[in-house]
């Protein structure tokens, strides 16, 4: 039986969008913020723009391939602006700020229709609800989920950058089934991706995993399909949910 339902954040919970115009208004926002810790970049908004991208993509595929978060203050210094030489001593006072910005502010992150309707009635039908999420920043999803009103619901909050590990390493989900005291066939998850969601809820054994469409999700699926990699259920809506777990449990 399905006890506990688990979900991704960025590209389930909320849909992420951004563009070359807020990119570059990041960047200033960047450059503002770090010269008010007395970190001044000598560089413009465009090429600051251009290297965050560039060196993101970078560590997309470090981390990707080892998943393994880095510290936020070894992300920025061997990384995000490693041209720029600042040291650890010198970002460290600023590094989760950043993190917490990059995901935060530049993207545009807008919750799903049906966020809370679907928590409520997974609460009501006696589910135990929680959160596993790949992302640099150690405090956005803790903040994200009390803007959110996620608060009453979350019992399980776990992070790559809290915990060092990512998706779909099985071990972060080893890491959900100890702090609820559940085992893997009492669990299922909700993601967007197969690479990364799926993918980790299969090398975990988890009894169910729900994939829901995304428009981000298709960069990082690329070649997933071809390797036999499919969700037990595909769903455009969060409210599609609380249906599908409850047939679950019917069949017991």
């Amino acid at each position: 039986m399905i006890r506990a339902v688990l979900f991704d954040l960025g590209g389930t919970l909320h849909v992420c969008t951004t563009d070359e115009k807020r990119k570059l208004w990041f960047a200033q926002r960047l450059l503002s913020r770090l010269s008010e810790y007395g970190i001044v970049l000598n560089m413009s908004p465009e090429a600051l723009a251009r290297q965050l991208e560039e060196n993101g993509r970078v560590y997309k595929a470090h981390v990707e391939e080892s998943m393994r978060e880095l510290e936020p203050v070894q992300i920025w210094d061997e990384y995000y602006l490693r041209q720029q030489h600042l040291g650890r001593e010198r970002l460290a006072p600023v590094a989760e700020e950043l993190s917490f910005l990059y995901d935060y502010e530049r993207v545009c992150n807008l919750r799903r229709p049906g966020l809370l309707d679907c928590m409520q009635a997974l609460k009501q039908d006696g589910l135990r609800l929680g959160i596993i999420s790949n992302i640099i920043s150690r405090t956005l999803v803790p903040h994200l989920v009390l803007e959110y009103g996620l608060d009453p619901y979350m019992e399980c909050i776990l992070t790559s950058a809290g915990t060092g590990i990512r998706k779909p390493d099985p071990e972060i989900f080893r890491m959900a089934e100890k702090a609820m005291h559940l085992r893997p066939e009492e669990m299922a998850y909700v993601g967007d991706t197969l690479s990364r969601d799926v993918r980790g809820v299969r090398n975990a054994g988890w009894r169910l995993v729900i994939q829901i469409a995304s428009p981000s999700s298709w960069r990082r699926d690329a070649g997933m399909a071809e390797l036999g990699y499919q969700a037990d259920y595909e769903i455009r809506e969060l409210t599609e949910i609380p249906e599908i777990i409850c047939r679950e449990n019917e069949r017991k």
